[in-house]
């Protein structure tokens, strides 16, 4: 990771002395996403709900570079206090935060008929109130440092994507949330953009929502012919924390090799799957969850 961008495209230190605050952070993306801005210069603080795995990923994190500082907190994104305490801490501990990258998300397949509103308040509670939450708490400090925020956000209200009506509201709402707060806070120097990406791989998502017997299918019907890597999202992260992005805002990066413009649909034989949903074996599996 650490040669692949001290060869790269982007400056050595183009992050020097600013601070990213992270929601998700141990998460596949949105660690690849922070471990590209610590490389490059930056400061971070991750937050997530387990707190030993939040911890461990900052420790490794912070490997990255020499000098460099990454802290992990434990926190829900759904406790709007507990947010703000996290933010008192990264100040208190940095002084600044100049970047926000709402990560935090929740996510299974589940078909209407079979998902309770409790599941669908939970995902929509994590990725849409979460984000919200996260942003607040960190208003201030964006707003004095002229900041920048990062939405992670989906293709999956593009069209209609059955078993992820769930996910689908919630990022269709974060979607509507950052072009209002880009509009709202664009006066204050803030900057608000959604990263949307596709079939990623090695991610949780991709292995435990594509079924393994599926994913030459799914790379197929792919048009770039190749699932994306975790670096295509952190290169896009780099470029929209950049000064090369400076005058875009209330924008939406979908990295997806042009994926949802053929129309995906999880690669389950359709109308049969949603017919049939109760054989299905995550409808099954999920049933905690639902």
């Amino acid at each position: 990771m650490a040669a692949a961008y001290s060869t790269s495209v982007f400056q050595p230190g183009i992050f020097d002395n600013k601070v990213v605050f992270c929601t998700g952070g141990a998460g596949t993306i949105c660690r690849r996403q922070v471990e590209a801005l610590v490389i490059l210069g930056a400061n971070a603080v991750i937050v997530g709900r387990r707190k030993e795995v939040t911890e461990k990923a900052a420790a490794e994190i912070q490997q990255l570079r020499e000098g460099g500082k990454v802290i992990g907190l434990s926190v829900d994104v759904r406790d709007y206090k507990a947010l703000q305490q996290a933010v008192a801490r990264s100040i208190e501990e940095f002084g600044r935060i100049d970047y926000v990258i709402c990560g935090a998300a929740g996510n299974f397949l589940a078909d209407f008929r079979h998902l309770s509103s409790n599941a669908f308040k939970s995902v929509v509670d994590i990725d849409l109130l979460g984000s919200y939450n996260t942003v607040k708490a960190a208003q201030d400090q964006l707003i004095q440092n002229k900041g920048s925020v990062i939405f992670l956000s989906a293709t999956l209200h593009y069209y209609g994507v059955p078993f992820q009506s769930h996910v689908g509201a919630a990022k269709a709402g974060i979607d509507a949330l950052s072009n209002a707060l880009a509009v709202e806070l664009g006066p204050f120097g803030v900057r608000f953009n959604c990263i949307a990406p596709g079939p990623i791989d090695g991610t949780e998502g991709m292995s435990r929502l594509l079924p393994k017997e599926m994913l030459e299918m799914a790379r197929k019907s792919v048009p770039l012919q190749r699932f994306g890597t975790l670096d295509d999202i952190a290169h896009t992260t780099v470029f929209l924390f950049s000064p090369a992005s400076s005058f875009i805002t209330g924008a939406t990066i979908v990295v997806d090799g042009a994926a949802w413009h053929t129309g995906q649909r999880i690669n389950l034989p359709y109308p049969e799957s949603v017919l049939h949903s109760n054989e299905l074996d995550f409808t099954r599996q999920n049933k905690s969850k639902l």
